[in-house]
């Protein structure tokens, strides 16, 4: 049998919604007859991402609680019965053999729904320090797939597995060199490039920090690649020229991985998984505005191994040229960090994951 049926659940951003799609797309290579359904957040990105991916999604009207005292809070009760009870009713008509959580808060209603009725349930925590609907889920899981190691401070350790967090296929397999890659930016071949990603939104200090810096790259001849978003294409395209190439979004991650020499970025899980695998030199600028900051604990976890350096935005006035100009000088150094951070790189994740939902199927 392999009409299987599985609910797959979590959103808010794409680091939960990314996953779950890989996961859901490996599952449809081995079980080509079994149907999906995802479950997201009513007014998140994943209602427009999912059915782009080619999956159903239904919407739940949950949001998280927000840290001061709002209107959102006081509603958060009401969303919350309105969730569970939609969950309970997806889950009946729905009977998944098995549902996965990829975090975000649609997943709370609905893999707490789904566990309740016994169905087996799989989660899969992309960042070092576990997101809160996880770690509430964690009990009642089966099988709690993680990316980093010392997770054990969150979840029962007899349910951890250790996979890594899925990435995009063309990584893995990452046949783009170096010089097609400049040629597809119509760079100089004979000049340094510099990656700078902000996330697919884009990121204003990051922004603001390549804008004051280009004469800076100028001087020690570099060019620069740089992803600067959606919410801020207006305002920096002007810099587009020769040596300065400006865009709202990047389509082809695997040509802008094989041109970098260099890499700048935040550090959301997804971005440190993929840029593991690549192993190029980078320097992580952790957004402080996220849960837990945990994008800071994930750039950690490499510092750490002397896999990437870091520098918090609170630091980059005074200390971002100085890391910047001691790493572009320091070949050996890029050298470390990338070897380092290729050891670091779990490049089967994604497979690695379903082999764990599979052995659920079969019990």
């Amino acid at each position: 049998m392999d009409n299987y049926k599985f609910i797959l659940s979590g959103g808010g951003t794409g680091g939960h919604i990314y996953p779950a799609v890989a996961i859901a797309n490996e599952l449809k290579r081995r079980y080509p007859t079994a149907e999906f359904l995802f479950v997201g957040a009513k007014d998140r990105m994943e209602m427009e991402k999912v059915p782009n991916a080619g999956y159903k999604i239904e919407g739940l009207w949950i949001s998280g609680l927000q840290r001061k005292l709002t209107f959102k809070n006081l509603m958060f009760p009401f969303k919350l019965i309105s969730s569970l009870v939609k969950a309970g009713g997806i889950v009946n008509r729905f009977n998944p053999d098995v549902v996965i959580g990829t975090g975000g808060f649609a997943s709370g209603p609905l893999l707490k729904r789904a566990s309740g009725k016994g169905v087996p349930c799989v989660l899969q925590e992309q960042n070092s320090f576990a997101g809160i609907t996880n770690k509430l889920l964690a009990e009642k899981s089966k099988k709690i797939c993680v990316a980093y190691d010392g997770m054990e401070k969150f979840f029962p350790a007899d349910k951890i597995v250790k996979t890594g967090n899925p990435v995009r296929e063309d990584l893995v397999t990452m046949a783009a060199t170096q010089q097609e890659a400049l040629a597809f930016f119509e760079l100089d071949a004979s000049k340094p490039t510099l990656v700078v990603l902000g996330g697919s939104l884009g990121a204003r200090r990051i922004n603001q920090l390549i804008e004051k810096e280009l004469d800076f790259f100028k001087t020690l001849g570099i060019q620069v690649v740089w992803q600067c978003g959606k919410l801020y294409y207006e305002e920096y395209k002007k810099y587009q020229s020769d040596s300065v190439k400006v865009f709202d979004f990047l389509n082809r991650m695997d040509f802008a991985y094989a041109a970098a020499n260099f890499v700048i970025s935040r550090a959301g899980a997804g971005s440190v998984s993929e840029l593991c695998i690549v192993g190029k030199p980078v320097i992580y600028i952790p957004s402080p505005n996220v849960a837990e900051d945990h994008q800071t604990k994930n750039a950690m976890a490499l510092v750490q191994k002397d896999a990437a350096l870091m520098v918090k935005e609170s630091d980059l006035a005074s200390q971002f040229e100085s890391v910047f100009s001691v790493l572009f000088k320091d070949e050996e150094k890029q050298q470390e960090l990338s070897v380092n951070s290729k050891k670091m790189a779990m490049p089967n994740a994604t497979s690695d994951i379903v082999d764990e939902i599979e052995k659920l199927l079969k019990k």
